[in-house]
């Protein structure tokens, strides 16, 4: 044989010998007692994007990406000068209505003094008519008088009525200007972490433009994806465990928070033991909110790891398994790492 040739049969070789390792290592790895099944998945955390209702520029952004903020932080500002200054106009607006409510307020008061005095002066002359002292156009006049006094007072009335709409009308746009001077102030909606900052102080952004994305480290899952003869079995609620990669020591309590009503193909990114000739059903492994937000300095989406399902729920968690979290004050001395660009692809369920 050529030299060639037996380089080539010894990489062929090795390379069984490699498929053979990792088959052996893969299959009798960690075995699993019946009624549990393991997947691989990989940690993820609902994003929040923070974007401007109105347009704008910003002039302030005090959060730089993987500050924590609480529920209420100011994320950014944008310049409401514009905003102010129609606020004042308004507001001059709503005196101007105020004062033309005083003015229709004494017209209409004089309006009534007066169509009380036509109406008396009406009465007199009707007395002089019966005793023959005036002559019926006279009585006429003084009713046409008092008539048209009367038609005043509900002209002065509607005056009321007119400038009272007015004022409420400035009320409500300037209710409507501090709510949009308000909102040119972009707080976070939850407490979280900031994951990217979009934009820089100075940027001009639309209406709807994203200043950051938000990470809610209250609301943190596990993607895994079973089979039938196992997500058939599930229910929400149902116990679960994760495990990460990144910190195989520690034991992450969840709960089956949703089972997919259809199946599906398994994504490509995800490898399984029967190379995709099954359907399986998407599963999210939900960590308890109050664990999610005691150790928020820890969670990082994108983490790979295992989550653990009881496909009988008589099934007991072995010892392996237990429940087991760092301690909450270690604070970043013991955080786990983001994976890199070529580990965050998250690993195949496999049982």
């Amino acid at each position: 044989m050529s030299k060639k040739t037996n380089t080539w049969l010894i990489l062929a070789a090795i390379a069984c010998v490699g498929g053979g390792a990792a088959w052996w290592v893969n299959s009798h790895r960690d075995p699993l007692p019946a009624g549990l099944v393991r997947s691989n998945g990989r940690l993820e955390v609902e994003r929040i994007e923070v974007a401007a209702k109105y347009p704008g520029r910003i002039i302030e952004l005090p959060v730089r990406e993987g500050d924590l903020v609480k529920a209420g932080d100011l994320i950014a500002r944008q310049d409401s000068t514009e905003l102010v200054a129609q606020r004042a106009a308004v507001e001059a607006a709503r005196q101007r209505a105020g004062q033309a409510m005083q003015r229709a307020a004494a017209e209409t008061e004089v309006r009534k003094v007066q169509a009380r005095i036509a109406q008396l002066e009406l009465d007199h002359t009707n007395k002089l008519k019966q005793d023959a002292l005036v002559s019926g156009a006279e009585v006429e006049r003084r009713q046409a008088q008092r008539d048209g006094e009367n038609a005043g007072v509900m002209v002065a009335t509607a005056a009321i009525g007119e400038a009272t709409a007015a004022r409420s009308e400035a009320e409500a746009q300037m209710k409507r200007l501090d709510i949009a001077i308000d909102d040119m102030s972009l707080r976070a909606p939850v407490n979280g972490r900031i994951e990217y900052r979009v934009v820089e102080p100075g940027s001009v952004i639309p209406s709807g433009g994203r200043v950051a994305t938000l990470l809610d480290t209250s609301n943190v899952y596990m993607t895994v994806f079973l089979p039938t003869s196992v997500a058939g079995k599930l229910k929400v609620g149902d116990e679960a465990r994760i495990v990460l990669d990144a910190a195989t020591q520690f034991v992450v309590p969840a709960r089956v928070s949703f089972v997919a009503g259809e199946a599906q193909f398994t994504p490509k990114y995800v490898e399984t033991m029967s190379e995709r000739d099954k359907l399986v059903y998407r599963v999210k492994l939900q960590v308890p909110t109050d664990v999610a937000i005691k150790y928020a300095a820890y969670v990082k989406a994108g983490l790979t790891g295992y989550g653990f399902v009881r496909s009988d729920q008589a099934a007991s968690w072995p010892a392996n398994l237990a429940v087991k979290l760092p301690p909450a004050d270690t604070g970043a001395s013991t955080q786990v790492n983001a994976p890199t660009a070529a580990s965050a692809t998250p690993s195949a369920a496999s049982r």
